[in-house]
């Protein structure tokens, strides 16, 4: 039985050659080149494996992740991307990716990688190891942390967003949100990490290996 697979990437003619290579090994159920448009899409057709890009024009792929998961707990997320960047890494997998492989993996290894993302393991490019060794450490230590506990995945987000130097106005664009609702955000996760400015928040995260 081939597996179900949503792909998403904001670069169509990526997805075309993605579709194209994996050919019969999978049955590709959905496209999706935006976060707004992905995470409706897999609610819906709740496939075995998403496979995605880390980097969206709206957003980012743990934000898809973060968003499907508590819904649709059986999909499995697979992130596909050029970037083989450290914090890229660890952010998809501390939202819950099974694995993390770059562009330059051929057919038969993506197609090999989806299937085993599909029955629960973990897959990673050779040379991410060692990412994904100091994220599984770190992911310990923020597990643990009940004041990061504390925040809502929507927090979470924003204060990643935030600690990342971004401008209310960059990340109600980035989130499809007002600026109003993320200024509530950002009250709330002062108010639960009991910080008082934005440099706080920034320092925060990055003791917390946020960022």
């Amino acid at each position: 039985m081939k597996r179900r697979v949503v792909l998403v990437d904001d670069h169509g003619l990526f997805l075309a050659g993605v579709r194209a290579e994996l050919g019969d090994a999978v049955d590709v159920v959905g496209e999706a080149q935006a976060v707004a448009d992905a995470v409706p899409l897999i609610k819906e057709l709740d496939p075995d494996v998403v496979l995605l890009d880390v980097h969206l024009p709206d957003g980012s792929g743990d934000a898809i992740i973060n968003a499907v998961a508590p819904e649709r707990p059986g999909v499995k997320f697979l992130a596909l991307s050029v970037s083989d960047a450290a914090e890229d890494v660890i952010a998809v997998i501390r939202a819950g990716a099974r694995g993390y492989v770059t562009k330059t993996i051929d057919a038969d290894e993506l197609a090999a990688a989806i299937e085993r993302v599909a029955h629960g393991d973990a897959v990673f490019s050779p040379r991410l190891a060692g990412f994904v060794l100091d994220a599984f450490r770190a992911g310990v230590e923020v597990a643990g942390d009940a004041d990061l506990n504390e925040l809502t995945p929507r927090e979470r987000e924003v204060l990643q967003l935030i600690a990342r130097g971004y401008m209310y106005k960059e990340i109600a664009a980035r989130l499809h949100l007002s600026v109003k609702t993320i200024e509530s955000h950002v009250s709330s996760v002062l108010r639960k990490l009991q910080l008082s400015t934005r440099h706080e928040l920034t320092r925060w995260a990055t003791q917390h290996r946020l960022v």
